[in-house]
Formats: C-alpha cells, sequence, structure tokens
C-alpha cells in the first residue's frame, strides 16, 4: 500500500532534488580528488593493488575476469550493449527507483534515500585509500605509464568498439577517477535498487527483473573489463554499511518518520 495523503505532503520535490544534487556534486569533487589525474605515483600504486588483487583472486582459484572478457570480446555489438548498459543503467534505475518510491512511498523513501547517500559515502573510503586500476587499464600501462608489466589480456572496451563516452575523451580524462574501483558502486547501487523495490512490487516479473538486475550489472561490469568480482564484494559491503548508518541519517533529514518495513503491508 501507499502512504497517506499527509506523509506525501511532508515532503518537497525541490528540496529533494536540491539534496541529491548538493550530495552528487560534494561526492563527485571528493572521489576526483583521489583520482587518476594526480600522476604517475597514484598509476603505480593503482596498478601494485591491482595485482594484488589478482593474485589475491588468484590464491582463491577464482580469477576468470579475464577468460571472461576474452570470451566475449570479438562480439562488438555484444560489448557495445554492455557498455551502454553500465553507463546508463547505473543512473536510470536507480534514479527511477528513487522517483518512485518519492511518489508512492514516501516514508521507506526516507530511508532508502539515506541508504542510497550512505552507501555512496562509504565508498569514498575505499577510493581514498585503496586506489584500483581497472582491468581495462591494465593492457596498456605498461606503455602508459612506465612502472608496469605486460602480460594482462584485456582491452578498453570503451574505447574499442566503445558506448555512450570514452575516459579518452580530454574533459574527462583530466578531471575523472578511474581508479575509484573498489568498492563497486555500479554493483551497491544495483543491489540498493532490489532492496528498494522488491518488497513492494507486486507482479511476479517485476520481481523477478530487480531481482535479477544485480546479477546483470555484476556480469556488466566484469564483462567490459570496468571492475574485479572483488569489487563487487566490495559494493554489497558498503550497502550494508549504508543500510545501518541510514537510520540515524533519515532522522536528520526532511521527510515523514518511518523505517525501512513501513510501507511493506
Amino acid at each position: 500500500m501507499t502512504d497517506s495523503p499527509a506523509h506525501k505532503h511532508s515532503l518537497k520535490w525541490w528540496i529533494e532534488a536540491l539534496i541529491t544534487l548538493g550530495f552528487y556534486v560534494i561526492y563527485s569533487a571528493i572521489r576526483n580528488q583521489f583520482g587518476s589525474a594526480l600522476g604517475d605515483s597514484i598509476r603505480v600504486s593503482a596498478f601494485d593493488n591491482a595485482i594484488r588483487v589478482i593474485d589475491g583472486e588468484k590464491a582463491l582459484g577464482l580469477y576468470f575476469e579475464e577468460w571472461l572478457h576474452q570470451a566475449f570480446l570479438d562480439w562488438d555489438a555484444f560489448i557495445v550493449f554492455w557498455n551502454v548498459f553500465y553507463g546508463s543503467f547505473h543512473f536510470i534505475v536507480t534514479i527511477g527507483a528513487m522517483v518512485w518510491l518519492f511518489l508512492r512511498f514516501p516514508r521507506r523513501y526516507t530511508y532508502m534515500r539515506s541508504a542510497l547517500a550512505s552507501t555512496t559515502s562509504v565508498a569514498l573510503i575505499g577510493f581514498a585509500f585503496f586506489p584500483l586500476m581497472p582491468p581495462r587499464l591494465l593492457s596498456n600501462c605498461a606503455s602508459q605509464y612506465g612502472a608496469c608489466v605486460p602480460g594482462h589480456d584485456y582491452v578498453d572496451t570503451l574505447v574499442d568498439p566503445g558506448g555512450l563516452w570514452s575516459f579518452e575523451s580530454g574533459t574527462m580524462e583530466s578531471i575523472s577517477n578511474q581508479y575509484a574501483a573498489m568498492p563497486s558502486l555500479h554493483v551497491g547501487w544495483a543491489l540498493w535498487c532490489t532492496v528498494a523495490l522488491f518488497p513492494i512490487l507486486r507482479s511476479r516479473w517485476a520481481k523477478g527483473a530487480i531481482a535479477f538486475y544485480p546479477v546483470l550489472t555484476l556480469f556488466s561490469i566484469i564483462v567490459t573489463a570496468n571492475h574485479y568480482w572483488i569489487d563487487a564484494v566490495g559494493g554489497i559491503a558498503a550497502l550494508g554499511v549504508g543500510l545501518l548508518l541510514a537510520v540515524p541519517l533519515a532522522r536528520l533529514l526532511p521527510g515523514p518518520a518511518g523505517t525501512i518495513k513501513s510501507d511493506v503491508a
């Protein structure tokens, strides 16, 4: 069921929009402070951490990213689709979930909005203290950065065959943080969508779609060589912490009082 009119009127869309925009601007500025534009030292650290991740996955017998990436690499249209998925669904599905919760389930919205903000903030700890070179950059790091060693059979699929955008473009290359890979917010946000929507969806196909969405996201980040699977584990952990921090944060932000279960009845 949805909330009462009184609950709906206690939230103002323009206030929520300003809070969201302000938060994302601040988050992006902090995230990019630890970015790939900082020079050779951050590149070397990011590469060293990538080797640690790969060695750790090999020790577990679970290093499969390179195999999965190579298995589909010749399917250009397939890779382009997953690059578009990677670059767009991350925002489209999350924003859609936020808007629907705001319109139909305001009490649940206040909790889930706070959980998303907390999850995203927690991720900054990983970006700051564990810069991580994504797989797609490992294949050309020897020629570009000088401190790397060859032997990793990955392709930067954002460049070839491409997608919606590439970090090779001037502005993106200069301001973005290409080493903000641990944790994966793509997976963290995707699972947030599942937690937010699954209990309030009615049809089986809708429940199935939102439950499977994080799996598709996990596939997209690996097949396009943007992440290691362990980054997804980090994203799940960030969400877990974010859900815990959401309760006190929700009390500080505007909106009706409520818990994650408020609208599930």
